[in-house]
């Protein structure tokens, strides 16, 4: 039986690598580098599942040992503020997930310089963005398109162009510039400061910060490989750096907007910097050590693959839901096909579908006649499971029995008064004028924290609601908003199947 809390990656070494790393770039020009953070900044959930033992923090940790060399730069694309796109891990807005970043910024002792609105475009929810910025004390600039970006180097590199941006005041060696998504000007940022920084005397740099893919792991590695899986709705392929490989006779690995735009990036630091300070090939631009911190290849191996698989389904969903194309779901299935995978390949499928069709067997029926069973593997590799009830959901109705197993309660003992649950059923019907009544997962928590203060079986089993966290879960069915937000604040791992729990089109 498989263990979850198996480790594959040194965190400790990736943090001293990472470190050295940047700041011996920095040296490498005159003391001002201008580096891109990509992927996420804080909670990088998807590098943690696929390198068990990283920190979802190693980033901030990383700027926090740096913090007094460093400025930081926020890019968020007006488009993204407009349409209101969404981040999915945390189910929240680009302008709502750049106000997070700042504030987990504060908490670790780093300041935000401030940030830049690229792409800007005079619209009431983009103005409204930077008001509210402004109104709390952050520094906030707007850089407008380039017209005949990227191609028209002539036009970017001059005061036309990069020079007609507003220049972000920095006085620090090296300036993180970092963004809640892709494609949000990080890139056009950086190099058009260190436009101005040559225009004001001082010979500048530019590098990456993207952890994935891995250039030091083999193209078709399955860490590699659940990069392309995250991605897929973006369209991003892995593919060997030819520039690497022509220049310097070694494969290395980095994906296709990079590798296409690198001829334009090199045009446009040759003319910046000249040809001696400018880069060979889009490896030569980053800085990322962490493949050098895996210490166990086949453990990153396994995790990367259910990476895939988890991926899987959440584009089947979204397609589901109108939120994806039929060509992300068609690409996930090429890559699980070229690897070998299955859905069942994952341990909590199989058991919860079971659940499901236990729950229709005994006719015990939740919303609408729909019967629905989640599964859940705990942190020693055994597996509990839950189906839904006229009194809860089936989410909630597993995690209650996770932590009985946990704490070795007795599966018929009750840990939530029937007069709790009588009390909260009446007001969702009564007063709120609720359709369903049964209790989704943070309605269940709330009414299972109720007995706390006067029973140590209940205080034993709440107790136990952290160790689920990073532990894995699949549901028959897709969650409703109550039993999702309930997932994500306890770091519950879930998947589900692309089938709907009600026929009602709105899910409240």
């Amino acid at each position: 039986m498989d263990i979850m809390i198996a480790h594959g990656f040194d965190n400790a070494l990736y943090l001293k690598e990472q470190t050295a790393e940047i700041l011996d770039r920095a040296r490498k020009f005159d003391n001002k580098l201008y580096l891109e953070f990509g992927g996420k900044l804080a909670y990088d959930f998807h590098a943690a599942r696929i390198l068990p033992g990283f920190d979802p923090n190693v980033k901030l940790q990383l700027l926090s040992r740096l913090k007094d060399q460093i400025d930081v730069v926020i890019c968020i694309y007006s488009g993204d503020i407009e349409r209101k796109k969404i981040r999915a891990d945390f189910g929240i807005a680009y302008d709502a997930d750049t106000l997070r970043i700042i504030d987990n910024l504060r908490e670790w002792g780093i300041s935000v310089k401030s940030v830049v609105v690229t792409r800007y475009e005079d619209h009431p929810a983009v103005n409204n963005f930077i008001n509210k910025l402004e109104r709390r004390g952050v520094r906030v600039y707007r850089h407008k398109a380039i017209k005949g970006y990227p191609a028209d180097v002539d036009l970017i590199v001059s005061d036309a162009g990069y020079g007609a941006n507003e220049y972000i005041e920095s006085d620090k060696p090296i300036v993180i510039v970092t963004g809640p998504g892709p494609s949000s000007g990080k890139m056009a940022t950086c190099l058009s400061q260190v436009y101005h920084e040559y225009k004001r005397g001082i010979s500048a740099g530019y590098a990456k910060f993207e952890t994935f893919p891995v250039w030091s792991l083999p193209l078709n590695h399955p860490v590699n490989i659940a990069y392309e899986a995250a991605t897929a709705d973006i369209g991003d392929v892995n593919m060997v750096d030819p520039f690497h490989l022509e220049h310097y006779g070694t494969t290395t690995i980095n994906y296709n907007r990079d590798i296409e735009i690198f001829p334009v990036v090199r045009r446009i630091c040759e003319r910046i910097m000249g040809k001696e300070n400018a880069y060979q090939s889009p490896t030569d631009m980053g800085v990322n050590r962490v493949g050098f911190a895996i210490t166990d290849d086949e453990i990153v191996r396994k995790a990367s693959c259910q990476e895939i698989i988890r991926r899987n389904f959440r584009y089947r969903c979204e397609y589901a839901i109108g939120a994806a194309d039929r060509k992300s779901v068609d690409r996930l299935k090429v890559l699980m096909d070229n690897l070998g995978l299955h859905e069942e390949d994952r341990p909590v499928v199989l058991p919860a579908r079971e659940a499901a069709a236990a729950a229709s067997k005994s006719q015990n029926k939740g919303n609408d006649g729909f019967f629905c069973g989640a599964a859940i593997q705990l942190p020693d590799g055994r597996i509990v499971t839950g189906k839904n009830s006229p009194l809860m959901h089936a989410v909630a109705s597993c995690v209650i029995n996770a932590v009985k197993v946990l704490a070795e309660i007795p599966d018929d003992q009750h840990l939530i008064s029937p007069d709790v649950v009588k009390s909260v059923t009446s007001l969702k019907k009564e007063i709120l004028k609720s359709k369903r009544v049964s209790l989704a997962l943070d309605e269940m928590l709330i009414a299972l924290s109720v007995g706390v203060t006067n029973n140590e079986t209940v205080k034993k089993a709440v107790n136990q609601l952290s160790a689920l966290s990073g532990c894995e879960m699949h549901c028959s069915h897709m969650p409703t908003p109550g039993d999702e937000a309930g997932l994500r604040k306890l770091g519950i791992n879930l998947t589900c199947d692309p089938v709907f729990a009600s026929r009602d089109l709105f899910i409240d």
